[in-house]
């Protein structure tokens, strides 16, 4: 089985092309605005967050941990979880995303990716996660469904198939995308 990253699949519902570039063809990529703020924001939150309760997140009780290297075996998935909260009864993954615009379906199926792998990792359950959205500092409850779970696991066999075909996908339908993409200087077709 290969072996991907969560984050692989979040760009894989963005744009399959940057699995193709990534594994296919692997090239230099171009770090974005968006990406350096991004990850100093990341930073910050993270310490702003170990001084907060857990009421924010509707929990009266529970654990954060940080920059979680998580794996599961059974998807053949690895990755760096922005924020875990362990209680008794579950845990909640939590992504940190600096966006103030509605969560898209590629991080909440992130997200589901990550409450799967807390729960194999942690031998744990996960009925829902978190999105944080940095700008409006707010936070979003996303429920982790049998469907959704469903989806992700589709995903991470097509994202495979698609690695073992070694062939371009075509562009995303929206091209909008593009204008920030850290591969966007490989695809002639599209800009």
């Amino acid at each position: 089985m290969i072996s991907l990253r969560v984050s692989d699949l979040k760009q894989y519902f963005y744009c399959q092309r940057i699995i193709y570039f990534t594994y296919c063809m692997p090239l230099p990529r171009l770090v974005t605005h968006p990406m350096q703020v991004g990850a100093v924001e990341h930073e910050i939150i993270s310490v702003l967050e170990r001084r907060r309760s857990l009421k924010r997140y509707g929990l009266d009780e529970g654990e954060y941990r940080f920059h979680v290297q998580i794996q599961a075996e059974s998807l053949g998935l690895t990755g760096v979880l922005d924020m875990l909260i362990i209680t008794k009864e579950s845990v909640f993954p939590v992504e940190f995303k600096h966006t103030d615009q509605r969560i898209n379906l590629n991080v909440k199926y992130q997200l589901v990716a990550y409450g799967m792998m807390a729960e194999e990792f942690l031998e744990s359950t996960a009925d829902y996660g978190f999105i944080y959205r940095i700008p409006k500092k707010s936070i979003t409850a996303i429920p982790i469904t049998p469907s959704l779970r469903q989806n992700v696991s589709s995903a991470l066999d097509d994202m495979r198939e698609l690695i073992a075909r070694e062939q371009m996908p075509g562009p995303p339908r929206q091209q909008g995308k593009c204008t920030e993409c850290e591969f966007r200087r490989y695809c002639r077709d599209v800009l």
